[in-house]
């Protein structure tokens, strides 16, 4: 089954990578002008697409946006072993452990899961915050919600957008640990779009992060 392939290394997942390009803005550096807003991770309750003779069922309406349902019947359809529920299990651990390796400005940690285009915008994010001396020092507190915003699929290839809505706790140190912004006893909302896309025809079963963009 795709999805306990897909999601098999990190509890269900280390197989997700990230591919493809970056939204406009990584969406999870801190700002030095406010406390941190813009970082999420950790992993989501969600629903299954279960096959039936007639067709694979609709995704439980809190599970999935406006729109979604028609991609994920789409790929379902195209792909019998598809479960929105292992997908989203593995999305948002994704989150997690990009999130927290980003945070850490450890590439080695990520890089499996990324396209050279993201890995190379996270990379220059890295670069700047380090040339300005700058360690972020974040905290998932926690993700209040995780749901399939969108899909698509096109041409053998799925695309699903999941909506994040998480707390964040983050800090902006020095390199002597000296607080620059932030606080880590007050947590910031934070929403997030990202985007993960598979070829169906290709025997690469892993899911592949196509966008990053702040959800409005």
């Amino acid at each position: 089954m795709i999805g306990i392939i897909i999601f098999a290394m990190i509890a269900l997942f280390l197989g997700l990578r990230l591919y493809a390009v970056l939204g406009k803005r990584t969406g999870h550096e801190q700002p030095l002008s406010r406390p941190a807003e813009d970082l999420v991770r950790e992993r989501p309750i969600v629903p299954t697409i279960e096959d039936s003779r007639d067709g694979p069922a609709v995704v439980p309406e809190e599970q999935h946006m406006a729109g979604a349902d028609s991609g994920l019947r789409a790929i379902a359809a195209a792909d019998r072993s598809f479960s929105a529920a292992e997908f989203l299990e593995g999305a948002k651990q994704a989150y997690r452990l990009i999130l927290e390796a980003f945070w850490a400005g450890k590439e080695e940690d990520y890089r499996a899961y990324v396209s050279d285009d993201v890995r190379e915008a996270f990379g220059e994010d890295i670069a700047e915050r380090t040339a300005q001396g700058h360690v972020l020092d974040n905290r998932m507190v926690r993700i209040e919600r995780a749901v399939i915003a969108d899909a698509k699929f096109n041409s053998g290839t799925a695309e699903i957008t999941v909506r994040f809505d998480a707390d964040i706790a983050a800090v902006t140190r020095d390199t002597e640990g000296k607080v620059i912004a932030g606080s880590l006893t007050d947590a910031v909302p934070t929403h997030d779009a990202w985007t993960f896309s598979r070829n169906l025809r290709s025997s690469d079963p892993n899911w592949l992060l196509t966008d990053t963009d702040e959800a409005s």
